[in-house]
């Protein structure tokens, strides 16, 4: 079994989004900063209220939850009409 430790869900806080710590940082915001080409070290610089094991735990957590469900990519060409 897995454990994130420092991945919270409490449901007054980011409407019951996981977040790191109970913090007002989703789990989504950590993903889509790397996504978007920034560094662990880069969001320690931007977010210094986070740890390392706060943005490594997130990207863990968000690999393991792709995993939930199969999602089946649009094939190029295809239209969702």
């Amino acid at each position: 079994m897995t454990r994130f430790d420092r991945i919270t869900q409490i449901p007054g806080v980011m409407g019951g989004r996981p977040c790191i710590r109970g913090m007002r940082v989703t789990v989504g915001m950590v993903v889509r900063q790397i996504g978007a080409g920034h560094s662990i070290d880069r969001m320690l610089v931007d977010y210094p209220y986070l740890e390392r094991d706060d943005v490594v735990q997130a990207l863990r957590y968000a690999a393991w939850r792709s995993d939930d469900r199969e999602i089946v990519p649009e094939t190029a060409g295809s239209s969702a009409m």
